[in-house]
């Protein structure tokens, strides 16, 4: 049996449907902007709950516009958890800020609020809580620390589609939170794709200019912006796959409890340690071992493709300068990321599942 990571074609429901639309939007010329987009924001913004959704080219761009929306100070500096893509520091750095790396926990891989604590000083203007792998953040505790510093919340959710805090999704609960449709997300579009989504007016007027040339309209500009907008093919996509979303969690989930079922136990294996009353999306599921490299191996020999996110913690790169880490230590040389996408039959996630242990039972002899 052959397990790939992932396979975007098979990811694609509907695909007659989005033939069609796009097929129809290439025949009257609909590229950019228009109804497609508009009706794409109002419903990600119902999806979310929040009051505005703004669309933008990337995840990157995304973030950028929302650190530049909260006007901060020079030399200001920003928290961010230090296990995330590089895109969360590179629009710190972008917008003339330092970013401060932030320990993380070894449960769920979410930002450690005791570190947080300790890396909040004067300079502090705001932290950027990263919803990696799906797994939401502690957003009440780090609203808690905030709102006593007067420090703004950016929550990065660009792997947490349908990911919950209680009975709430994420991004709500900070001033502005961003989100990717990478092809590669859980709501992925055929090509790069962002959105801003907040409750604040005013800093959804900012990212409506700033991601157009700083205007509304042609010719209407308030001040120097980019050219960052969702194209139309992308938006209709999204719009169709968004109607059986609820889906994609739902098979992720199930098959995320075969693995929490089967794996637990085995070897030295960690696994996450998730809050119950949660939502989780599952953009990716992790193991944590110190025989990351020689498990891998084994399982792409029984053609089980694995993945790494990410091989190093952005401390360790070193134009970001000395960051003080003690849990994310050497994190990137144990993590391991096993297949799970919607495409994957729970005959495929068994075959993984039974991989693994045999991996630990007559390789490692654990």
């Amino acid at each position: 049996m052959k397990v790939k990571f992932t396979n975007l074609f098979q990811l694609i429901s509907d695909k007659p449907k989005i033939i069609k639309k796009i097929n129809y939007l290439i025949k009257n010329s609909k590229f950019v902007g228009g109804k497609e987009v508009e009706d794409f924001e109002k419903n990600f913004s119902n999806f979310v709950k929040a009051k505005y959704c703004v669309s933008v080219a990337n995840g990157t761009d995304a973030l950028e516009i929302a650190i530049a929306s909260l006007n901060l100070k020079e030399n200001k500096e920003v928290i961010l958890p230090v296990n995330t893509w590089i895109s969360t520091a590179e629009a710190i750095v972008s917008n003339g800020l330092k970013p401060i790396f932030c320990d993380v926990n070894l449960s769920d891989y979410s930002i450690c609020t005791e570190d947080l604590k300790k890396k909040i000083n004067k300079k502090t203007g705001a932290i950027i809580a990263v919803h990696l792998y799906g797994n939401p953040s502690n957003l009440k505790e780090i609203k808690k620390i905030a709102k006593k510093k007067n420090i703004k919340i950016v929550e990065d959710c660009a792997q947490a589609h349908g990911s919950k805090i209680g009975k709430d999704h994420v991004g709500i609960f900070g001033d502005i939170g961003t989100f990717s449709f990478f092809p590669g997300k859980n709501l992925g579009g055929f090509g790069d794709g962002g959105a801003i989504l907040t409750n604040s007016k005013e800093i959804y007027e900012y990212a409506l200019r700033a991601r157009n040339h700083g205007a509304k309209i042609k010719y209407d500009h308030k001040f120097s912006g980019r050219n960052s907008r969702l194209d139309t093919i992308n938006a209709a996509v999204l719009n169709i796959k968004l109607k059986k979303y609820s889906n994609v969690i739902k098979t992720r989930n199930k098959i995320a409890n075969v693995y929490f079922k089967h794996l637990k136990n085995v070897g030295d294996i960690k696994l996450f340690k998730l809050n119950k009353k949660n939502t989780h999306s599952f953009h990716q599921f992790v193991i944590r071992t110190k025989y990351r490299n020689k498990l891998a191996q084994s399982l792409i020999k029984n053609n089980i493709q694995t993945m790494i996110h990410y091989p190093y913690m952005l401390n360790e790169l070193k134009f970001f300068g000395k960051h003080k880490i003690v849990n994310a230590k050497n994190l990137g040389k144990k993590i391991l990321s096993l297949p799970i996408s919607e495409e994957h039959s729970l005959k495929e996630i068994n075959y993984v599942v039974k991989k693994v242990k045999t991996f630990f039972k007559k390789e490692i002899k654990y």
